[in-house]
């Protein structure tokens, strides 16, 4: 089983989003030494909670400090931006860091509307018929192979070169399976958004059409954990997603990370407690070996062999001892030591 990164940098209450960005460059190398196959960094705007804007610094950021692990966006919010902007940075990026670059491309906003029309500068959304189109566009420019008839055939991105970043096509819909599947590229599903259905993936792995960027279907899964030396602790430590998690449904925003005692003395209404109940059903929480086989089962259940961690607590070296303890239940720290895991 391979296991990686996803980190959304994280804002706690009571700091400030510099130290979510501090905490992400420290937490990458110790993610490297750990074992962790890639480290991704995702992409949201005008959010308290979350301090990851511009995940292409972060991914140079992240490869300078580390030595072999693969870096990459978890995604870039493509409907946003020109495809062939996007080819020329991470064709770039792939220059500096050549062989380790994932490309991770995503629909989603990350953004309340009004940011999102901000960032296109006033322009109107995508409408979603041209989001496919937009993608292809993206790795015509990448490959440097767009169609005959074209409007820009004959562009490539520059840097040219051998090397081209890894492209990921990341989401939580069927949707987007579907489109991972058609335009051939390798998918990582959300189930920390959308607990879905195994069924997504299966319809992928049956839809796939093999191209030069992915011969054969493959996949992985981004999972919520918090694993902690005992089940208790571990439930204490959730706390804090679950009132994050209330609040930017009642707010409609995302606010900075409450610590785990304010989660808890929190006054909460039956209401409060049963929408808590409805979110929390896909989150993994446990001890690390209550961990390890909850893991085991989602990815036999979308026949995966790599499962994408997101980690949030309150408190930096909690969220750092929760990445340990699943790396040693793994054993691929050990691994990693001998020279196997890569």
């Amino acid at each position: 089983m391979r296991l990686s990164v996803l980190d959304q940098s994280p804002v706690s209450a009571g700091g400030a989003p510099a130290d979510a960005v501090s905490e992400t460059v420290q937490l990458a190398p110790a993610a490297e030494r750990l074992g962790y196959h890639r480290y991704w960094v995702a992409e949201h705007h005008g959010s308290a909670g979350l301090a990851g804007t511009v995940p292409e610094i972060l991914v140079a950021r992240i490869a300078s400090a580390t030595m072999s692990m693969r870096v990459g966006s978890g995604g870039v919010m493509l409907s946003h931006y020109s495809p062939f902007k996007v080819a020329e940075t991470y064709r770039m990026i792939e220059t500096l860091f050549p062989g380790r670059i994932d490309l991770g491309i995503g629909r989603a906003a990350g953004a309340d509307p009004l940011t999102a029309l901000t960032l296109r500068n006033g322009i109107e959304p995508l409408a979603p018929d041209r989001y496919p189109s937009h993608v292809a566009d993206l790795i015509g420019f990448l490959t440097g192979k767009l169609d005959a008839d074209h409007p820009f055939a004959g562009f490539s991105a520059m840097p040219s070169g051998d090397g081209v970043p890894e492209i990921w096509l990341l989401g939580s819909s069927d949707q987007s399976a579907q489109l991972a599947a058609y335009v051939g590229l390798v998918f990582s599903f959300a189930q920390f958004i959308n607990e879905g259905d195994a069924g997504v993936m299966e319809a992928y792995r049956q839809c796939f059409r093999p191209s030069p960027r992915c011969r054969a279907a493959s996949a992985s899964v981004a999972v919520f954990v918090i694993c902690a030396d005992s089940e208790a602790e571990a439930l204490r430590l959730e706390a804090n997603r679950n009132l994050w998690h209330l609040r930017s449904r009642q707010e409609g925003e995302l606010p900075p990370f409450p610590s785990a005692a304010d989660a808890l003395s929190y006054a909460y209404t039956e209401a409060d407690r049963a929408q808590i109940e409805r979110s929390r059903r896909q989150n993994v929480v446990g001890a690390p070996e209550q961990v390890k086989a909850r893991l085991g089962e989602i990815a036999r259940a979308y026949g995966v062999d790599e499962l994408v961690i997101v980690t949030i607590c309150h408190d930096f070296g909690t969220r750092l001892r929760s990445y340990e303890l699943l790396a040693e239940a793994f054993g691929i720290t050990k691994r990693t030591e001998r020279g196997e895991s890569r």
